[in-house]
């Protein structure tokens, strides 16, 4: 991969890069890196969510229920999609790509990345963190492979694709800055 991504970005990516995929994935700690190496800002929408409503995901969900976290998520998306600067990395909720309003917003006006992960690596992810609201007091393997079940199909309308492993973030951020000039190679051949 060239270095042209860190001096001159600009050439590859012209909007907002959205990082899609289940809890576990790496949305959070890849974003972070592929902004830092990128030179642009760095937004968590749940960090942004949370900010606004002054309470963590997890009180959302059990005080106001899913439903409304996900009205707000899309205001908070469509926000961020907005207000400058245009170049930016945002990171996802598991779910926000799901809701067919932002899904399309996304698709239309920014580059989505799908982070893809296996069951035992998004389990073995997310097992220590009590920050998961869909994964507190349940069976999270089982939880994690109904959502594979349900969610992989929509993810997969993602631009582009990234398969991750247990593997360092290093290489999975190479995969994605690999993944993005080769997704913007081919549409300047378009």
């Amino acid at each position: 991969m060239s270095d042209v991504m860190n001096e001159e970005y600009d050439d590859f990516i012209d909007r907002p890069i959205v990082m899609v995929g289940l809890m576990g994935a790496g949305k959070t700690s890849v974003g972070r890196a592929l902004a830092r190496r990128l030179g642009i800002p760095f937004v968590d929408t749940d960090k942004e969510i949370e900010a606004a409503a002054g309470c963590s995901v997890v009180d959302i969900f059990s005080m106001y229920g899913e439903q409304e976290f996900r009205r707000v998520e899309q205001r908070v998306i469509e926000r961020l999609l907005d207000t400058p600067p245009a170049l930016k990395v945002i990171s996802t909720g598991e779910g926000a790509f799901i809701t067919p309003a932002v899904r399309e917003m996304v698709l239309e006006r920014a580059l989505s990345v799908w982070l893809r992960a296996d069951l035992d690596l998004l389990v073995n992810r997310t097992g220590a963190r009590d920050t998961r609201p869909q994964l507190l007091n349940t069976d999270s393997r089982k939880i994690l492979k109904q959502l594979i079940d349900e969610r992989y199909d929509i993810y997969a309308q993602a631009d582009i694709v990234v398969q991750t492993r247990n593997e360092s973030l290093r290489k999975t951020l190479y995969k994605v800055l690999r993944a993005i000039e080769d997704y913007s190679n081919k549409q300047e051949k378009e």
